[in-house]
């Protein structure tokens, strides 16, 4: 099942910005860092731009890389993703019984034993903490960004993020407090609903409106139309990566310098964690003959976090300067450059895949 349609070559020259993507990102993230050391007021003053620990100037621009796959959404296919129930099994075994386990055996693998000489026990339960959140809230917006990078079914992904955000309103807060110990955790609903609101609904909505208005318009080839107008929007989606990068290793520029030890430590379970989980997911799909553009976003919900969501809820635990705050910062910015070299790695390996 695709939705690709056949159409002249890309403008824009947006082959030449993927081809070298990750040569931009590692721009953006120096970049980033350095600007948020010489000019820390900017940044300051950007991240005031939120509410309930969601970023107003980072979800617009997340909203500029969803929103080109959303357009490319074709509701009438949707209800052929009962055809392939095999992803939706490896998505949600793989974010709800597997990944927040493994991300706390982790933690406390290291953070107790292997770095225990390194760290104050107190800071090493506070870095578990933050580990154990990100762990367990599976990614909402950015799979989009991805599964487009991996030419990923835009239906089926929608389908996989939209099951997983309903299950996560339910089993989010009971695995947390199971893994954390705690008996009462307060989970803030307006990060969660307007997370969800902000990076799926409304560039979902205006995907819709968009898509019903170009191929209802008059004239011929609406179908031919459609594919011209996604092309040429599709840079939006690189430009509003670039970014987000920058805007957010910006945000912690001055604490990465200021720890940059404490930061590798925390990213080492992370990094581990990350490649595990997809190499875990990409090859189960593979075993399991799941077609490559619903294998490859399958592989990148698990591997991928809701940092808005782990960083609200460690800030309101444990406070704004706690270590599990700041593991959940170190997970933000791990993030994206691994992500991309999990894009890249699907994509070398998209022939050994049945397509879809």
């Amino acid at each position: 099942m695709t939705t690709d349609i056949a159409a002249p070559a890309p403008v824009g020259g947006i082959g030449f910005f993927e081809k070298w993507l990750s040569v931009w990102v590692a721009g953006c993230i120096v970049a980033g860092i350095a600007l948020g050391n010489f000019v820390p007021g900017l940044f300051a003053v950007l991240a005031g731009f939120e509410f309930a620990s969601v970023n107003f100037v980072v979800a617009v621009l997340i909203w500029a890389m969803v929103y080109p796959m959303m357009v490319a959404v074709d509701f009438t296919s949707i209800g052929q993703v009962g055809r392939q129930p095999k992803g939706l099994v490896l998505t949600l075994v793989i974010n709800w019984l597997v990944k927040p386990f493994t991300m706390a055996i982790l933690a406390v693998l290291f953070f107790n034993f292997i770095f225990a000489p390194f760290i104050d026990p107190a800071d090493a339960q506070q870095y578990i903490a933050g580990l154990i959140l990100l762990g367990a809230a599976p990614c909402t917006a950015m799979v989009f960004v991805w599964s487009q990078l991996t030419k990923g079914d835009p239906n089926y992904t929608l389908v996989q993020v939209s099951v997983n955000d309903v299950i996560m309103v339910f089993a989010f807060a009971p695995i947390v407090a199971l893994l954390l110990g705690l008996t009462e955790l307060t989970v803030p609903w307006e990060t969660l609903l307007l997370s969800v609101g902000l990076y799926v609904i409304i560039p979902l909505i205006a995907g819709i409106i968009t898509r019903q208005t170009i191929l209802s318009n008059g004239g011929a080839h609406p179908e031919t139309r459609l594919a011209t107008f996604n092309r040429r929007i599709k840079p939006f989606s690189i430009i509003g990566l670039l970014a987000t990068v920058v805007l957010l290793f910006g945000f912690q520029g001055q604490v990465i310098l200021a720890n940059p030890l404490v930061i590798v430590l925390i990213a080492i379970p992370l990094l581990i964690q990350s490649y595990g989980i997809f190499g875990i997911t990409f090859w189960a799909a593979w075993k399991w003959k799941v077609p490559f553009n619903v294998a490859a976003p399958c592989a990148m919900i698990g591997t991928s976090n809701f940092f808005e969501l782990a960083v609200a809820v460690a800030i309101s635990l444990f406070g704004l300067h706690s270590g599990a705050a700041l593991a959940t910062v170190v997970g933000v910015l791990v993030e994206v450059p691994v992500m991309l070299s999990l894009v890249a790695f699907a994509n070398a390996n998209r022939h050994r895949f049945v397509e879809g």
